[in-house]
């Protein structure tokens, strides 16, 4: 078949349909309402009393920050058993630099003291925070990882957990060992509790301690991050290197200013 004049080649039709295609596709493209960036957590479970290693600070939630473009952040975690006076926590945020095997703690919140309430409470906290990792710094280094990281310990000071449970007095048995009276329970003869078991295996009277539903360890219990989110200045004004905090239904009030230098996991 002879070639028309001025025809263009199938192959550049096909390029340019293709072309119209895509530029369609990018005007009918929704324009997103907010930016951010959202980094992975990881969970670690809070550890219950007696304190490890010296109740140096120990991670809840680990996010990778790596490659970041906001230098705000907001968190999120929630908190269970934390009771005035008796078992009271302090956590901070604290941003890490790892590289190879070495581990660098870069900056840290100052410490939020969660002080609970009187009763057993599930609390929420948000935290705020200008996280002062450089931007830029050994983004180019493959090896070279940063995280935020949740932290938490007991709070320093007097033990928090003293604990004045109700004791009732009598006479305490396994309860799988038979009573004297050949099944689960005891004899009373003569008016006076009979102060052994039949067999070999035998308990002496003495105080039993009714349980409040508490932990005996102390332990109070917080979540790993629900989310680590960068937001513009204009989404978290608040946001300071010291940070701020929200609380509902525990709480808290502000410690100690930040300190890279404590010991911690």
């Amino acid at each position: 078949m002879p070639t028309q004049p001025n025809a263009v080649p199938p192959s550049l039709v096909n390029e340019l349909s293709e072309v119209k295609r895509r530029l369609s596709a990018i005007e009918r493209a929704p324009q997103p309402v907010n930016r951010f960036d959202r980094y992975p957590v990881i969970e670690w479970a809070a550890q219950g009393r007696p304190p490890v290693a010296g109740n140096v600070w120990s991670s809840v939630g680990i996010a990778n920050v790596t490659g970041m473009t906001f230098d705000r952040i907001e968190v999120k975690f929630i908190t269970d058993w934390i009771l005035s006076g008796k078992r009271e926590a302090e956590v901070r945020l604290a941003a890490y630099r790892h590289q190879s095997y070495y581990t660098q703690c870069v900056s840290a919140s100052s410490v939020l003291n969660l002080t609970g309430q009187a009763d057993r409470n599930i609390g929420t906290v948000v935290m705020r925070w200008v996280h002062g990792i450089p931007y830029g710094w050994d983004y180019s280094d493959d090896t070279t990882i940063y995280t935020i990281e949740l932290q938490h310990r007991y709070k320093v000071g007097p033990e928090p957990y003293s604990p004045n449970r109700l004791q009732v007095y009598g006479m305490y048995k396994r309860e799988k060992d038979k009573g004297a009276d050949g099944g689960g329970g005891v004899d009373v003869g003569g008016g006076n509790w009979v102060a052994y078991q039949s067999g070999n295996n035998r308990s002496a009277i003495g105080y039993v301690t009714i349980p409040d539903g508490a932990d005996e360890s102390g332990a109070y219990g917080i979540s790993a991050m629900h989310y680590c989110v960068g937001l513009p200045k204009e989404r978290i004004p608040e946001a300071t290197p010291k940070g701020w905090a929200q609380t509902w239904a525990v709480n808290s009030s502000w410690g100690r200013d930040p300190d890279i230098t404590e010991p911690d996991l």
